[in-house]
């Protein structure tokens, strides 16, 4: 019924082996919140939530009266819902995935490409790179959410390699001194880097499996006789050796940044940017892509040439990592997380216990509303939509929705969209 332009949805869960087991997870607290059809495993992974269009998980329409049943079919009936603008740039399709991540253990070390590098890399690897399109994407903590991002400063990656005996032998000594000269000139830093980092991504297995398994005897010891292991991040290692042993992603973590994010504190990754996630819950938005490019801490496929030559070797500290949040000056309950990509945008909505009404403004784009906490009923063409902790809802561009909301908990919302 084309007069049903907000709606709920019901949405993929993916099950991947790094995801929380059963209710530790909070991707599996929000689909059994919200639905009661679906049990939890206690002993299952429950990795991702997605909402969105995307082929391998195109979220249900909870509406037995809007049809045709999925929301990828019924945006192509109804192209109008997407909004004009969203329509020009992108054609009559929703240009980003929404997701809820919870991760027990880490992810890969990874980059995307940008969208000249995604067709190029398309054209040559269809069955590695999926589609034709960048990935750019931004992490929300809901709970301390932890990761790597982006190359240390420089002097700090120094001190690991005089720290890290086993680190300067894989990285090479040549290498080490050029990354130690080039100090002051920010051109010769980012060869020195990329020379540096290529080589332990590239070292001869046996050196570097000798190197890794000195370090991790090292470290051990050095932990059970308490003594400090923060110059080589000795818990972290650990840890990581622990989940992917023998990993090249065990030496990696002396390039890259270790950020915990708190709850509502984001970051952003652009194309090129290294990365990696390791634990904790978050809202998770991207471009709609598959586009990965994999090098270590996976069993999945690696390209370690294409993500060595990819890198944005810039060295920044770990707060230039944090993406801030700029208050809507429209509405005091929204906090606009806006990268600079016209792919996405996320408004966190909060509105404090005690307020019973609250309206979802009207925007010139489809949108996916996540309610995280609290209750609320949604009034849209002259029906309620019921709307509590997991519920996801499709709204219309140029769709103003009003809501009746829980006076207890208040309300906690996430909200996708492309504001251009």
């Amino acid at each position: 019924m084309e007069d049903i332009k907000v709606f709920p949805l019901r949405c993929a869960v993916q099950r991947y082996a790094w995801g929380k087991l059963g209710l530790a997870s909070e991707v599996a607290q929000l689909v059994a919140a919200s639905d009661t059809a679906q049990r939890v495993e206690p002993e299952q992974p429950y990795a991702e939530l997605w909402m969105g269009t995307h082929p391998k998980g195109d979220a249900q329409i909870r509406d037995d009266r809007v049809q045709p049943p999925t929301l990828s079919q019924w945006i192509a009936a109804h192209p109008d819902s997407l909004g004009s603008k969203v329509r020009d740039r992108f054609g009559d399709q929703l240009p980003f995935l929404f997701k809820v991540l919870s991760v027990n253990m880490a992810l890969s070390i990874q980059a995307h490409p940008n969208k000249s590098h995604a067709e190029e890399l398309h054209a040559k690897f269809p069955q590695h790179y999926p589609d034709a399109n960048h990935k750019p994407e931004m992490a929300i903590a809901l709970t301390p959410f932890e990761g790597l991002c982006g190359f240390r400063p420089t002097q700090e990656i120094l001190d690991f390699l005089h720290n890290v005996p086993e680190l300067r032998a894989v990285v090479g000594e040549g290498a080490a001194a050029e990354l130690h000269g080039s100090v002051g000139d920010d051109a010769k830093v980012a060869a020195a880097l990329k020379r540096c980092f290529a080589a332990v991504m590239t070292c001869d297995k046996r050196l570097f499996a000798e190197q890794l398994g000195g370090l991790v005897v090292r470290v051990s010891k050095d932990v059970a006789e308490g003594k400090d292991t923060s110059p080589s991040l000795g818990p972290l290692l650990l840890r990581l050796h622990s989940q992917f042993p023998a990993d090249v992603g065990c030496f990696v973590i002396y390039f890259l940044n270790h950020i915990t994010l708190q709850p509502g504190e984001a970051m952003f990754l652009g194309a090129n940017e290294p990365h990696a996630y390791l634990s904790g819950d978050c809202i998770e938005c991207m471009a709609c892509s598959d586009n990965t490019v994999r090098a270590g801490l996976t069993p999945k496929f690696i390209d370690v040439d294409t993500l060595c030559a990819m890198l944005h070797y810039a060295p920044a500290p770990a707060a230039s990592k944090l993406f801030p949040a700029r208050p809507d000056p429209s509405d005091r309950a929204a906090l606009v997380y806006d990268p600079p990509v016209p792919d996405f945008t996320v408004i966190r909505i909060e509105v404090p216990a005690g307020e019973c009404s609250y309206t979802l403004r009207a925007l010139d784009s489809a949108s996916i509303v996540l309610t995280v906490r609290g209750e609320a009923q949604a009034q849209a063409a002259g029906r309620a939509v019921a709307l509590g902790r997991g519920s996801v809802a499709f709204v219309s561009a140029g769709e103003s929705v009003p809501l009746t909301v829980g006076p207890q908990h208040g309300l906690l919302m996430f909200r996708a969209c492309a504001l251009l």
